[in-house]
């Protein structure tokens, strides 16, 4: 399972938590202007916007789970089981496997609407990258630097584009049912609630954050996306880059998977093995792991944008221990 947000205190900042049971071997990607990318059913491009993110490098080609490009153009890629549906290839439209997706769209898009442009004649096709590794059942939301953001969904009647009003997207149900279940939470608040059961009787504020109590806490991806909506509209923003960063991660971290809680299999369990986010207005990129929660950076405006090889930085996954005595 996974979240992704884009936060938009000054800057706007996009991301996501990748939540699995298992890791790839995953780097920090960048893909520079000069990379060729190949597809299996349209032409190869040969010059386009530079991207980073992070990506299974297989084969010297990234396999991307998310990336933004140098405009400030990001996209992510979710689980999406039992629902995304992906096509045969179809005549007269730019035939493009799952996996094809986010470089397709982030090396030729600079904006949500250019993107839109594309996604009006794509058709994401069931075309896997290897027999050994398969096409994984995903849906994705798309944002730029502006704060807009959509979700694309590819279900058994067809692909859906769909403006995305709160800026997060989890797992199922689809993402019109995400919305529509927000619904439930119109009374949780950061505030104290106000007595609305009866001026007949006497209600005693107990606890601070009690307007929060109906707030969902489970790791079920319908909690998440209630949660982290509700912990992103209420944060607090700041003039800093490094206040906002760090707010931005107190948010993603607040619907993280603690080992133990999500058991998936005998002796198994999914939890966050990361959580990233690029400033999309500088082309800064940042992450932390489930092991390392020191806030990594890497900007892609230090490398060589034009050459054609792929950059790559191993994720830092060792923690360290400040002692002060």
């Amino acid at each position: 399972m996974c979240t992704s947000i884009i936060f938009s205190p000054r800057d706007h900042y996009f991301g996501r938590n990748l939540d699995l049971e298992v890791t790839f071997g995953q780097q920090v990607v960048i893909t520079p202007r000069d990379y060729v990318f190949k597809f299996r059913d349209m032409p190869k491009i040969d010059h386009h916007y530079a991207m980073v993110g992070i990506a299974l490098n297989a084969d010297s080609y990234p396999l991307y789970f998310d990336a933004a490009n140098e405009k400030g153009l990001g996209m992510v890629g979710l689980n999406y089981p039992d629902n995304a549906i992906y096509y045969d290839v179809k005549e007269g439209k730019d035939n493009i496997a799952s996996f094809e997706f986010i470089p397709w769209i982030l090396g030729q898009a600079a904006t949500v609407a250019e993107a839109k442009k594309l996604l009006s004649t794509i058709n994401i096709t069931k075309k896997n990258f290897s027999d050994k590794m398969q096409a994984s059942p995903l849906h994705w939301i798309i944002a730029d630097k502006t704060g807009v953001s959509i979700v694309v969904e590819t279900d058994a009647d067809g692909m859906h584009v769909y403006d995305n009003p709160v800026g997060c997207l989890t797992n199922n149900p689809q993402f019109p049912k995400q919305l529509f279940n927000l619904n439930n939470y119109a009374d949780v608040s950061a505030a104290m609630p106000k007595n609305n059961f009866s001026d007949q009787v006497k209600m005693d504020g107990y606890s601070r954050g009690l307007g929060s109590r109906n707030l969902p806490g489970g790791m079920d991806s319908e909690s998440r996306f209630v949660r982290v909506a509700f912990n992103k509209f209420n944060a607090p923003t700041s003039d800093s880059e490094e206040e906002n960063v760090d707010t931005y991660f107190h948010i993603l971290h607040s619907v993280e998977q603690q080992k133990g809680l999500d058991q998936v299999g005998p002796d198994a369990f999914e939890y966050t093995i990361y959580s990233d986010g690029i400033n999309l207005d500088k082309g800064i990129f940042y992450y932390t792991t489930y092991t390392n929660k020191q806030i990594n950076v890497v900007d892609m405006n230090k490398e060589d944008l034009d050459s054609s090889d792929l950059i790559t930085y191993d994720m830092l996954t060792k923690g360290k221990f400040n002692h002060q005595n």
